[in-house]
């Protein structure tokens, strides 16, 4: 061998080794960041004067008690008392160091209504007694058709207490196209809505039997949601828990989700969202999406689940796309989660088509990279204990899995992976080879299988009624 091939020989062996060693440096670079994302949880000097309690008899200074039953609220669950909340609203909102109480023992039936802000600092949302909404959607007033009771513009406001928010969503639930496919598929009401405020903590209430969406944080920022119960059936249609859009620096922390639809779903424009303590069951698990509806743009980044116990969902972790839209979701960890008897435990699903008709193939999507699952145990109901159904032409990437065990009380279970790209550390169970193939099709890893079993394209496109 000459001296010129010599070199050249040794040229080619040294190649791939730095391109190996780069892309080990760019794997333990994400694997990094991941592992130190934080979300701020912001001081709680702002709310430092709020939480003393009782609130009313604060040995640090007096508060203005606003009492819906002086403002002519009977509370007897039949009479509108809609008026009475407003004009006590009125009052409270404008005076300074007020608290807008809703007695205990009674149920107040209020209407849709608005509370509208900005309202004097500090302010107190005293809930201890029921709302009820009206259980006739055809008496609904029709200028506030997806919102029930929606505060807006606030700052630095608590809601707090023992009462119900009870959205007597029964008559809605059956009107639903998803429950009765004759029927026209329309909107229906939302029971609580905060809307673009800032500084807002919401403690102890109990969120229930909504119209459709249970609570939502929309464009707000700085937002702290903890002790809150959330119930629907599990037969009850898009009842959302605790649905976040366009919103930033959101805690959801010690919370019992249980509902229809998805415990948590987090939608275009949320950054900084971490949750602790979650308890979701029935439900369709703890969502970032859907996103990329009708060809749209959507974005959500730096979210972390921290400590959760999923039982009897129709799906765990779950992001969902639809084919066709943009943008991307990037710097997610799932850290410590426990699943029971739960479906697709851990999906990637960017073929979404909630839709009774089929979705068309397109080529571009929202971008899925740097989601990182860590310490995720528990039974699967389904086969596919983890699904990455990723696009072709927008692959999933930067997948990282560390000490996985997913098992199923009656079979096997398996990894499905489709253009799908990540990082295995620790035990993994199933096996996730899948996700280091460089193949679009990547195919089922089953447990305790050597063969690789492919599966064609038509079979990930999913619909969900």
């Amino acid at each position: 061998m000459d001296k010129l091939t010599f070199i050249c020989f040794l040229v080619l062996l040294v190649l791939p080794l730095r391109g190996a060693d780069k892309d080990f440096q760019d794997q333990f670079k994400v694997v990094a960041k991941l592992d130190n994302l934080e979300v701020e949880e912001g001081d709680d000097e702002l709310f430092e004067e709020l939480l003393d309690i009782p609130f009313w008899e604060s040995q640090r200074g007096s508060k203005n008690l606003v009492n819906v039953d002086g403002f002519g609220a009977t509370g007897d669950g039949k009479s509108d008392d809609t008026q009475a909340f407003v004009k006590a609203w009125k009052q409270v909102c404008s005076t300074p160091r007020s608290v807008f109480l809703v007695p205990e023992g009674r149920r107040y039936l209020v209407n849709a209504t608005r509370f509208e802000g900005p309202c004097s600092n500090k302010l107190i949302i005293q809930i201890d007694g029921t709302i009820v909404a009206p259980d006739e959607p055809n008496d609904w007033d029709p200028k506030s058709p997806r919102t029930w009771l929606g505060f807006y513009n606030l700052t630095n406001t608590l809601f707090q207490g023992k009462g119900v928010i009870d959205g007597s969503g029964a008559k809605w639930w059956a009107a639903s196209c998803k429950k009765n496919k004759s029927n026209p598929c329309k909107g229906a009401p939302t029971a609580l809505t905060i809307d673009s405020s800032s500084g807002v903590r919401v403690k102890g209430l109990t969120i229930q039997n909504s119209q459709q969406m249970n609570f939502i944080i929309a464009r707000s920022d700085a937002v702290r949601v903890t002790d809150v119960v959330v119930s629907a059936p599990e037969d009850s249609p898009n009842t959302d828990g605790i649905h976040i859009t366009g919103s930033t620096n959101v805690i959801l922390q010690n919370c019992k989700i249980g509902t229809g639809d998805d415990c948590v779903s987090i939608v275009n424009a949320s950054s900084n969202i971490k949750m602790k303590n979650i308890y979701c069951g029935p439900g369709h698990g703890i969502s970032i999406g859907s996103l990329g509806k009708d060809n749209s743009t959507g974005i959500v980044e730096k979210v972390v689940l921290e400590n959760a116990f999923l039982r009897g969902s129709t799906n765990g972790l779950r992001i969902k796309t639809w084919q066709g839209g943009s943008g991307h979701v990037r710097s997610i960890r799932y850290q410590n989660v426990r699943m029971e008897n739960v479906s697709n435990p851990i999906i990637i699903d960017q073929f979404y088509c909630d839709s009774p008709k089929s979705c068309q193939n397109q080529t571009s999507a929202v971008e899925i990279s740097q989601i990182m699952y860590r310490n995720v145990t528990g039974t699967s109901k389904s086969k596919n204990a983890m699904k990455f159904a990723c696009s072709d032409t927008v692959p999933c990437t930067n997948i990282v899995l560390n000490n996985i065990n997913l098992q199923r009380t009656d079979g096997t279970v398996e990894t499905y992976c489709n253009s799908a790209a990540g990082i295995i550390n620790g035990y993994v169970k199933p096996s996730a080879e899948c996700l280091s193939s460089s193949d679009k099709d990547m195919g089922t890893i089953q447990e305790n299988e050597d063969d690789i079993t492919t599966t064609r394209s038509e079979h990930i496109i999913h619909t969900e009624l």
